[in-house]
């Protein structure tokens, strides 16, 4: 895409790059210049640079001194270390939601996986499987919440890209709609013992998989 053309240029640019690092098609080490950014897409080089640091600042690029961003190649250590945040934060929110009305876009989440095309891309099924997570963050009506969910998700997403790893459909889907009953019946215990079981398996095949794939050594920060 170019010659970007929206009210926020730094915003459309910041999306358009943060499809291609979510979409893996920006390979991890690979330098993402400023210079070179701002003459493919024909934006000004401070707005190339803005977008790169906002990327930065997600996650989704890492930049040491006097180098290039690149896209990092995440490790066991960073999923272990995303789940450390991720888990407390989400047992709480359904310890907070259980008995009480459910948007629907918590319900739309589960029943849009579940149709998903078996063709689909990894990323998309990826973003469906997050959007679930998202919207009952979102559910329990703290902004700040929200915001440092939004932080997380990022990285969760980039992690299960280069891993290539899915629990599978299915096994989401009712894992899913499982928490959502327990939810609807106000049953903390069983919500936050679904949930719990849920991310658990998650991060175990996101790190195995990782640390099949040699990452190990990448670290987190």
């Amino acid at each position: 895409m170019k010659g970007l053309r929206t009210v926020s240029v730094v915003d459309a640019l910041t999306a358009s790059l943060r499809a291609k690092v979510l979409d893996g098609q920006i390979d991890p080490g690979v330098g993402l210049g400023e210079t070179d950014v701002a003459a493919e897409y024909e934006v000004s080089r401070p707005t190339a640079k803005a977008a790169i640091a906002a990327l930065v600042a997600e996650g989704l690029l890492r930049r040491e001194a006097h180098r290039s961003a690149q896209v990092p190649t995440l490790s066991r250590a960073d999923v272990d270390d995303l789940f450390l945040v991720r888990m407390p934060v989400e047992l709480e929110v359904v310890r907070r939601l259980a008995g009480r009305p459910i948007p629907d876009p918590v319900a739309a989440a589960v029943r849009d996986l579940a149709a998903m095309p078996a063709d689909a891309r990894h990323s998309d099924f990826v973003e469906a499987d997050l959007r679930f997570h998202r919207a009952l963050c979102d559910a329990v009506g703290s902004p700040r919440l929200s915001r440092i969910y939004l932080t997380l998700t990022g990285e969760i997403h980039l992690s299960m890209v280069q891993s290539r790893t899915a629990l599978g459909r299915d096994r989401i889907v009712a894992e899913h709609d499982a928490v959502l009953a327990a939810l609807r019946a106000g049953d903390v215990d069983r919500a936050t013992d679904l949930m719990r079981a849920h991310l658990d398996g998650a991060r175990a095949a996101l790190a195995a998989q990782l640390d099949r794939a040699g990452g190990a050594g990448s670290g987190s920060g």
